[in-house]
């Protein structure tokens, strides 16, 4: 079904993230068929181009030329992934949003569930996975130790084993529209504006094709955005080490003036001073490393550069939002 005529809302908006992804794009735009086909409601598919090098830009711009309800959206280099969702945020138009990645490793036919739970009432539904077929026991083990420390660190409750494919409501959008931080974290983002949240439970299958777009580089650096954008915990931790370095210090210091002036003894060990200053020293470090890392994000932040930048579209305009003022008052109508 198509969108509705004369520039109305559709009723769903599903965005999806692209990088290096003209193996996967034809599979994806024949599911994406079927998928449209099943939903039987006015919908809209925004493909975000993240400055991808091969072919998927070519790719992209035919099956939008045959398909009204495609929309296109390419960056003028890469921003990054979640970058790339944002975009997808701001151009959607849809009553509810779905953002999901290409690589069919989020099935479309999970969608279906997610949009009876918003029918239901639930402004976020997220899709938390059971099974995560293809993925190595070091990505496994991984992923599942950050998500249990980064709840464990941040005040706001995430669910665990998510990411970010899942439902956002009108007002979810509207809201999350406003977050313009540099480093983003959007499943943590959508956790932090809060509203009424469920889960829908799916097998994760493996890439259709290609490559995993986060190596371990690119997992690490997405930890630490998700840690220092919702946790001050790591720079209590340099307190309490400090802390700790100081008892520390003074414990060494009793001992050596014991030994000197009550054992009468010359307080020996070369060995066990360098091993000290050496503890000492990588605490130091450490801590100044925790510091810089929150200094750096603050440095970014205040230059305000735009989160993305537009080189290309296809049938896309940017969302105006008029109906936001009645978005944001609660208005919106999920049985539409």
């Amino acid at each position: 079904m198509d969108a509705p005529p004369g520039g109305g809302r559709p009723t769903l908006s599903l965005v999806l993230p692209i990088y290096n992804e003209e193996e996967v794009i034809p599979e994806l735009h024949k599911r994406l068929q079927e998928f449209l086909t099943k939903l039987a409601l006015p919908a809209e598919v925004v493909f975000v181009n993240d400055g991808s090098r091969d072919r998927s830009m070519e790719l992209l711009r035919g099956i939008a030329g045959e398909e009204p309800r495609y929309r296109v959206v390419s960056f003028a280099r890469n921003f990054g992934h979640q970058r790339a969702i944002t975009a997808g945020v701001d151009f959607a138009r849809g009553k509810a949003v779905v953002v999901m990645d290409a690589d069919l490793q989020d099935p479309p036919e999970v969608v279906l569930e997610m949009v009876a739970k918003w029918r239901e009432g639930f402004d976020v539904v997220y899709g938390r996975r059971r099974k995560r077929a293809g993925e190595t026991w070091f990505k496994l083990l991984t992923a599942r130790a950050f998500y249990r420390v980064f709840a464990a660190m941040i005040p706001i409750q995430v669910p665990l084993d998510t990411g970010d494919f899942r439902l956002m409501s009108r007002r979810v959008v509207v809201v999350l529209r406003e977050l313009r931080e540099t480093h983003r974290f959007v499943r943590g983002m959508v956790a932090w504006v809060g509203f009424k949240q469920t889960e829908v439970l799916y097998d994760r299958p493996a890439r259709f094709a290609g490559d995993t777009k986060y190596p371990f580089r690119k997992m690490v650096a997405f930890a630490i955005d998700g840690i220092t954008s919702f946790s001050v915990l790591p720079l209590r931790f340099a307190t309490y080490m400090g802390m700790l370095m100081i008892l520390a210090s003074v414990g060494v210091i009793a001992w050596a003036l014991v030994a000197k002036y009550v054992l009468h003894q010359v307080v020996q060990g070369w060995t066990g001073i360098m091993i000290v200053v050496a503890v000492f020293a990588s605490v130091q470090l450490l801590m100044i490393g925790i510091l810089g890392e929150y200094i750096g994000r603050i440095y970014e932040e205040v230059k305000r550069r735009p989160l993305y930048i537009v080189g290309d579209t296809v049938n896309a305009t940017k969302d105006t939002d008029e109906e936001e003022g009645e978005s944001r008052r609660g208005a919106e109508d999920a049985e539409e």
